[in-house]
C-alpha cells in the first residue's frame, strides 16, 4: 500500500468545478471533511492540495479514483491519475489512489448539503481506506 503506518493522511475527492479534501488522525483510525477547494486548473489544484497536506502534516495523499460500474476506470479515473502524476511532480508526501465509486452518494445520503458534500464525499472514502488498513 505504500506511505506510513501512522501520521496524518490527506484524501483528495477531484470534481469538475470542486475538489474535496478530508483529513485522518494521526493514528489513521478517524477521517473527518476538511474543506472544499475550488478547481481552477491542474496545476494550481496540485500546489493548493500539496500546501494543504504541508499545512496539516500529511505524509500521504490520497486520491480519489472513481472506477464505473464495471470497475473499469473512466474519464474521470484518468482525470484522478493526471491529478496525483501532478501531485507527485510538486511534492516529496507520498501519493496513491484509492477506489472512491459511491462515496458521494453515501456523504449526500447522510446530509444532502452540497456546500460541503466533496469534502464528506473525501472523508468517506478516507474512512473506506482507514478501515482497509486495519485488516
Amino acid at each position: 500500500m505504500g506511505g506510513e503506518l501512522s501520521g496524518r493522511v490527506l484524501a483528495v475527492d477531484p470534481g469538475d468545478a470542486r475538489i474535496g479534501l478530508a483529513i485522518s488522525d494521526e493514528g489513521r483510525t478517524v477521517a473527518r471533511p476538511l474543506r472544499v477547494l475550488r478547481h481552477e486548473s491542474r496545476e494550481k489544484d496540485s500546489a493548493a492540495i500539496a500546501a494543504e497536506a504541508d499545512r496539516m502534516g500529511a505524509n500521504l495523499i490520497l486520491v480519489g479514483f472513481p472506477l464505473d460500474e464495471d470497475g473499469k476506470p473512466g474519464p474521470q479515473a484518468r482525470k484522478a491519475l493526471r491529478l496525483a502524476d501532478s501531485l507527485r511532480a510538486q511534492t516529496s508526501v507520498a501519493v496513491e489512489t484509492w477506489d472512491e465509486s459511491g462515496s458521494t452518494v453515501e456523504a449526500a445520503s447522510v446530509d444532502p448539503s452540497q456546500r460541503t458534500l466533496d469534502a464528506r464525499a473525501a472523508a468517506v472514502f478516507l474512512q473506506d481506506y482507514l478501515n482497509a488498513q486495519i485488516v
